[in-house]
């Protein structure tokens, strides 16, 4: 049950959406001051929390005097950045009540596919909250393009989870939780209390169930789930404008949905190779290599391989799949995909008469690959 988590827990993600933080076009102060001041109290129990907050455009529309959010991309980069400085602004007045600075982190896909980044990253965060600092975090939609793109900010928080070895995630939306169907069309619609395994049904659910102002529907926070219980993190997604909701789910309190993380979980560094890289390629290995990775957790050689696909270099991500075309999983290639070409099919004794020089054995290392089975 979540009591169990939440008594050890030390470090916290708060997510809070748009459709919380937001109403008629503008940003909700009464909400805004509610959550920092219950984050403060957390703090103040020795609790760190990180915040992740959407709003930016909101807030931005309402000082440009607009009530639609523009169609062109450009002009919603500009209405975020207008519109991040007020975000900031009310989260600043809002803590400072309770005598807590803040800060600002803007982050983008690039941040933290970038391994040195990604620690960077980390090594920032760690030092605010030694300084007992709020840092805030937000996607940098200023800069955003589709390449860069982190998705939404369910997606954010599940990966900051990750990168700070949170104890908990918490995603605070407009709605109760989980329902069987969307309870804003179907009174009849059930509130699903507890998630022990992320099923195919339970993303029919979720898939039903669309957000409003945010880019993130429940199936956001499905995806998002899915990644931090791979890492043995709960996630509890509640209504965020109830009543002194995280201090209520810190006292035991049963609100939202539950969902329940792996036993078995994934080390940091192969959280951050399943769930941060996107594949620049694929490869395709043989019958035989398929039971050596699955069965006895072995690398890929050259031996194994019968196909590249795409074009990319070494140390970049890539699938790893079967004949028929089955995703095994992915991983940290140690030869570019023009050299795999020359090697593929070869002994490991080989590669070096064909490519001049061999500085290792495998296509991809055990300790660099993560099975899908896991993520």
């Amino acid at each position: 049950m979540p009591e169990q988590f939440l008594d050890q827990a030390r470090r916290v993600v708060v997510k809070l959406g748009s459709n919380v933080i937001t109403a008629a076009n503008s940003l909700n102060l009464d909400v805004i001051e509610a959550i920092s001041s219950q984050i403060s109290v957390l703090m103040d129990r020795g609790i760190e929390v990180i915040l992740v907050s959407s709003g930016a455009q909101s807030a931005g529309l309402r000082k440009m005097g607009m009530t639609t959010r523009p169609a062109e991309m450009p002009k919603r980069q500009a209405i975020s950045a207008i519109g991040q400085s007020g975000l900031m602004m009310a989260y600043e007045n809002s803590f400072e009540k309770s005598g807590k600075k803040v800060a600002q982190i803007l982050l983008t896909a690039e941040d933290l596919n970038n391994r040195k980044r990604y620690l960077n990253a980390r090594n920032t965060l760690n030092t605010l909250m030694e300084w007992k600092v709020v840092p805030i975090i937000n996607e940098n939609d200023t800069v955003m393009m589709e390449e860069i793109k982190l998705g939404d900010n369910d997606n954010l928080s599940a990966m900051i989870a990750l990168l700070m070895d949170a104890d908990f995630l918490f995603i605070l939306t407009d709605i109760e939780g989980l329902y069987d169907k969307d309870p804003r069309r179907f009174p009849d619609a059930q509130l699903i209390k507890k998630v022990s395994s992320l099923k195919k049904e339970i993303e029919e659910y979720a898939g039903n169930i669309p957000g409003t102002l945010g880019t993130g529907g429940m199936l956001s926070k499905i995806k998002a789930a899915k990644k931090v219980a791979s890492a043995g993190i709960p996630m509890i997604v509640a209504k965020g404008n109830i009543n002194n909701v995280l201090l209520r789910l810190f006292k035991g309190e049963r609100l939202g949905t539950y969902f329940v993380p792996k036993n078995q979980k994934l080390a940091s560094r192969k959280c951050w190779i399943a769930h941060t890289l996107a594949p620049k390629g694929s490869v395709v290995i043989d019958d035989g290599a398929v039971r050596a990775v699955r069965e006895n957790g072995k690398s890929i050689l050259p031996i194994g391989v019968v196909r590249v696909e795409g074009e990319f270099e070494q140390g970049a991500p890539v699938a790893f799949k079967t004949a028929g075309n089955e995703i095994i999983g992915i991983g940290l290639v140690n030869y570019r995909s023009s050299d795999i070409e020359l090697i593929k099919g070869l002994r490991t004794s080989q590669i070096e008469a064909c490519l001049g020089s061999k500085h290792y054995d495998e296509i991809i290392h055990r300790n660099n690959m993560v099975l899908k089975d896991l993520f």
